[in-house]
């Protein structure tokens, strides 16, 4: 654990000489933190009825000026330590008119160097903001029904701290922070709509949570009617908690001001660590090469829809992502078995052992015994007896699988072609802004389902032969495999019909889910050629093409018989 005489030491260390303390003359020494922290909300309590929202310094429309020139200058004054290759720099977003400012190393460093510390009078703390707010946010608090309350309290504290524009001593970092963003809380109907059935329920959740911390304002008194009933107020001061807080060690949350100019990463490269004061510390993990991004991890990599919702960027750097498959009110056991933390699809059509445990347990549901056992024996690392099961279960757990991955291929599909009408008609990215990203996370899930789905055919051939080839629990008892196929085929030639039922009634799961699997996928197939993909590539060909229509109509005549079987199919699964 660090001290506060290690903090002095290493601030000395990374202000050094090029970081004297000169401030630029348009920054005043602001009040001391350490004092206000706890005494200036009485001060607000006063002053709410009568400041208006016009009298605030800080502009926070989406398309206002961020002011991070002088923010430099604002953190070495407080006390900030900055290492002599941090640096700040800007690149654009999708929507090619907000800026992406971050932070990077101007010159190449070794692990372990020193970048960044933070004494904590500078740090916003859930708990610290609760204690100086006071009993009066208790109503609101109560109102949330919420578990976990801090990141509430931070959202107050922002509030609070706007409303003292200039005098607040965090003004000039909130004045530096983005105006514009393209998380959950900030989308409309119209990106929902565009957003797979995952990723915008996870979009929806943050724009719930955002009218949850707006109606518990209402018992507020000492933050003004008018931010509290600012949409465009109420919404940054949440997207600047939720897009910028850390998790502290004891399981506070906290804004760190310059550390959370810190991008997302999937490999990090720098390491963020507290002292038993609360005093932050950045260091390199890793060799990092002049003009590189500095970067930690915000969560799981492994999910860019998440991360989307939650912070309003796409991470294209994970070499896997979340497989998408929901299961409601899941139980303890599928917890235990890797959902959904750990059910990926990888980018070159890899799925992690943990999709096939997970799918494979659900299908298992209509025999307890054999259910209960797949369990235990995961839990006691028999691999043998799962790969038995796996064996044995194999042809319905593809099914499971495939049927997942079309499902979701087909939902990318129609909303591809939906935007594309949409963009068509004129809904472009300046009405919509954040468009471009969505249609960005759209195909990049689209890929890495596209090379699942294209592993899951070159599977077809090992299904096919698990007709025959079974695992020793569903072997007739006497026979090999192999005398099992010739006697199926000797009673066929023979007219012994009795035989070949007792073969089709023992090997009936088997064998329906492989003529499931070969009808889905061709009814797929079917899809993919159907006429609203045809018209997206020749809607201005018909002319040059004259045989289109005839192919169509072929194309329908065999989808509708195979959708009949599809049909009957799932009714003897039933």
């Amino acid at each position: 654990m660090m001290t506060s005489h290690r903090l002095a030491l290493i601030s000395s260390l990374l202000t050094g000489s090029s970081f004297a303390f000169h401030l630029s003359t348009s920054i005043h020494r602001q009040p001391s933190l350490t004092n206000n922290n706890h005494n200036h909300h009485h001060h607000h309590q006063q002053r709410a009825q009568s400041v208006t929202l016009h009298q605030y310094p800080i502009s926070i429309t989406e398309n206002a000026p961020r002011d991070t020139i002088t923010l430099t200058d604002w953190a070495i004054n407080y006390g900030i330590g900055l290492g002599d290759t941090f640096q700040l720099t800007a690149a654009q977003q999708d929507d090619a008119i907000h800026d992406d400012v971050y932070t990077i190393t101007s010159q190449p460093i070794a692990p372990s160097t020193p970048i960044l510390s933070i004494p904590s009078n500078v740090i916003l703390t859930g708990s610290m903001a609760r204690q100086e707010l006071g009993s009066q946010t208790f109503g609101a608090e109560d109102s949330l029904l919420l578990s976990d309350h801090q990141p509430f309290y931070l959202f107050l504290k922002v509030l609070t701290e706007y409303e003292l524009g200039d005098q607040s001593p965090w003004y000039y970092w909130l004045n530096s922070l983005p105006r514009y963003y393209s998380n959950g809380a900030s989308m409309t109907d119209f990106c929902f709509g565009c957003l797979p059935p995952y990723a915008a329920g996870l979009a929806l959740a943050e724009k719930q949570r955002y009218k949850q911390y707006v109606e518990a304002l209402s018992s507020i008194s000492f933050l003004s009617e008018e931010s509290k009933q600012s949409e465009e107020v109420t919404k940054w001061a949440f997207n600047v908690v939720f897009t910028r807080y850390m998790e502290l060690p004891g399981g506070d949350v906290a804004l760190v001001p310059m550390a959370d100019y810190l991008n997302h990463g999937a490999e990090p490269n720098v390491d963020i660590s507290y002292d038993e004061e609360g005093n932050c510390y950045v260091y390199s993990m890793t060799e990092v090469g002049a003009g590189e991004p500095l970067v930690f991890s915000y969560g799981d990599s492994t999910n860019p829809s998440n991360l989307l919702a939650r912070y309003g960027f796409l991470d294209e750097s994970s070499e896997a992502t979340f497989c998408k498959y929901v299961i409601e009110n899941p139980t303890f056991e599928m917890f235990n078995l890797g959902y959904p933390n750990s059910m990926y699809f990888y980018n070159d059509g890899g799925i992690s052992n943990e999709v096939w445990d997970v799918l494979l347990y659900e299908l298992l549901k209509v025999s307890p015994e054999e259910q209960q056992h797949f369990y235990q024996a995961h839990m006691s690392g028999d691999e043998g007896t799962k790969a038995s099961y796996h064996d044995q279960y194999f042809a319905q757990t593809y099914k499971s699988i495939t049927s997942h991955v079309d499902y979701i291929l087909n939902e990318l599909d129609e909303l591809g072609i939906g935007l594309e009408t949409q963009i068509a008609q004129g809904q472009d990215k300046k009405r919509h802004p954040r468009l471009p990203l969505i249609m960005r996370h759209n195909e990049f899930v689209k890929g890495t389902f596209d090379n699942v789905r294209q592993n899951l055919d070159n599977m077809m051939p090992d299904i096919l032969s698990l007709c025959v080839c079974l695992c020793n629990k569903n072997t007739i008892q006497g026979t090999s495999l192999e005398e099992q196929q010739q006697a199926f085929y000797q009673a066929h030639m023979s007219g012994d019909e009795a035989t070949k039922q007792y073969y089709h009634e023992h090997y009936f799961p088997q064998t329906l889910a492989v003529l499931q699997t070969h009808v889905d996928y061709l009814v797929n197939e079917l899809d993919d050629l159907s006429e609203s993909s045809w018209r997206k590539t020749f809607r201005k060909d018909q002319h040059r093409h004259p045989r289109l229509p005839l192919i169509l109509r072929h194309n329908n005549f065999v989808r509708e018989i195979f959708e009949l079987v599809q049909q009957n199919l799932d009714g003897m699964a039933s």
